[in-house]
């Protein structure tokens, strides 16, 4: 004789797992990231790499999930593309601050840094040069070439970036664009 498991059956008044029906401003908030992501991630990498980030692909991924977050907060979508730059340009700064801070405080001196198989790919040999003078500008002034230069963007569109004063920005990227100016020329 063939014993015979019992099909569950809820109980009355129990309701079955079933999934719930897909919220409609979850679903999108996936596809405006999903969107985001793939228009926009590679330029928020090296966009960290050139404002020098250790680790470019960490500060790219943690301003995707800063921006996950705040999503339904934003009164444009449009201007999410902003909104992250503005983001990776902000945890690229504190990283720097972080990391200078601790290497203070660390009795031997820092490893080499190794970049990452993504980053290195990024860069061509001839920017290598480049990259390296941007490197010894104060982060200010970094920020600002990269994003006027490299990026194109605005006086207005830097500032948002930066939480600065249009001002600032032109300040910056005179300064800036001078001291490069001089590195290179010695370097010659």
């Amino acid at each position: 004789m063939r014993h015979r498991h019992p099909i569950p059956v809820p109980e009355p008044g129990v309701e079955a797992l079933t999934p719930a029906p897909a919220d409609p401003a979850e679903l999108e908030r996936e596809a405006g990231l999903a969107g985001l992501f793939e228009l926009h991630y590679a330029s928020m990498l090296r966009l960290a790499v050139l404002l020098g980030a250790d680790d470019p692909e960490n500060v790219v991924a943690e301003a995707y999930y800063q921006i996950y977050r705040k999503w339904r907060r934003l009164r444009d979508t449009e201007a999410a593309e902003a909104y992250l730059r503005s983001t990776v340009c902000n945890l690229t700064r504190m990283r720097i601050r972080h990391l200078q801070v601790a290497r203070k405080h660390v009795e031997n001196p820092p490893e080499e840094t190794v970049v990452s198989a993504e980053s290195a790919a990024l860069l061509r040999d001839d920017q290598r040069v480049l990259i390296d003078a941007l490197q010894q500008l104060p982060a200010r002034q970094r920020e600002a070439l990269v994003l006027r230069h490299w990026l194109g963007l605005k006086e207005g569109e830097i500032a948002a970036a930066m939480g600065i004063s249009s001002g600032s920005v032109k300040t910056h990227t005179a300064r800036g664009l001078a001291a490069l100016t001089q590195v290179m020329e010695a370097r010659r």
